[in-house]
């Protein structure tokens, strides 16, 4: 198991900040999610966005009475979050372990990240993120579905190739409200989407 997040593709999130950042910005509105996350985090919660991008989904929830602060490990998009929304809080930190967060949220939202980390670091991923969440909180995390065998894109990316069933596994002491397989509204991609409530009493 590597605890580490894959450094090639934070150096290409970093190296081209800008560009990824004004491609999702030309991405239809992800209205789809956005129904999710009205619908099943909780209302005005103190919420963490990990691996929050150009930081389009804090602004959304801050406008919608969440109390969000966006985390993001690749220090270009750090800048392009700040950059954009100098009025929202962003902070650098770094899956799958989240060393630089020790506080906990009632919602913790992490979309499309965690297929950049090496397949044997999702168990650890999931388990921090849960670590951050305070029991009856709500988990909403995501994923783009690589079928077969790990992706390297041409820019560097990595893609992994892992079952669902790695993630709804490390879940098993949750409540699952919902999981779907689906095509993203927004970039048109396969993801997979599974919330979860913490039970309390888990730690």
């Amino acid at each position: 198991m590597t605890d580490r997040f894959d450094p090639a593709t934070l150096d290409v999130y970093s190296q081209g900040a800008a560009r990824y950042s004004q491609d999702w910005l030309d991405q239809p509105p992800p209205a789809d999610m956005y129904a999710l996350f009205a619908t099943h985090l909780l209302p005005g919660g103190l919420t963490a966005d990990i691996g929050c991008g150009n930081g389009r989904d804090v602004a959304w929830m801050a406008a919608n009475g969440y109390r969000v602060t966006g985390f993001e490990a690749s220090p270009g998009l750090l800048a392009e979050a700040r950059r954009l929304n100098p009025d929202l809080t962003f902070r650098a930190a770094t899956l799958p372990t989240l060393p630089e967060i020790d506080e906990t949220f009632d919602n913790v939202v992490c979309e499309t990240v965690i297929m950049h980390l090496p397949a044997t670091s999702i168990t650890l991923a999931v388990d921090n993120l849960l670590r951050i969440l305070r029991p009856s909180g709500v988990l909403y995390l995501s994923w783009r579905v690589t079928e077969g065998e790990d992706l390297r894109q041409k820019d560097g990316r990595l893609y992994s190739a892992f079952e669902a069933a790695l993630v709804t596994d490390t879940l098993s002491d949750c409540a699952i409200l919902l999981f779907e397989d689906v095509t993203s509204e927004s970039s048109g991609r396969r993801i997979c989407r599974v919330i979860a409530s913490k039970r309390e009493g888990e730690i």
